[in-house]
């Protein structure tokens, strides 16, 4: 991989690491658990390790944006995530600026097409 690759793909990385918490936010209405959440935003095209996920799912949850709960009725206990109240409040508020960042980036893609 060439310099530029390199910086392209650092560049990519770090816009992706950007949308991780809203993923998730929009990703947990419902009760999940890490490896079904690693698949469902997999499914979504949201390539993320679980390494990444779980250090994440914790700090959320100490933010109180995730609440968590243990299940023990299946084969293994698992840890079950979803949004808190406080984090729906955030997720929205981090879905409206999202919104407003794509609508600016629209716009000003438009421009350079028009060649302004």
């Amino acid at each position: 991989m060439n310099e530029r690759e390199e910086v392209l793909e650092n560049l990519l990385q770090e816009m992706r690491r950007g949308t991780l918490v809203l993923n998730v936010l929009l990703s947990t209405g419902e009760p999940v658990y890490g490896y079904s959440l690693v698949s469902r935003l997999h499914d979504a095209g949201v390539s993320i390790e679980q390494n990444t996920l779980y250090p994440l799912l914790r700090r959320l949850e100490k933010q109180n944006l995730l609440k968590s709960s243990w299940v023990i009725a299946e084969a293994r206990p698992r840890r079950y995530y979803q949004i808190s109240s406080e984090g729906k409040q955030i997720r929205d508020k981090l879905l409206k600026e999202w919104k407003t960042m794509n609508s600016v980036i629209t716009r000003l893609e438009n421009d350079k097409e028009e060649g302004l």
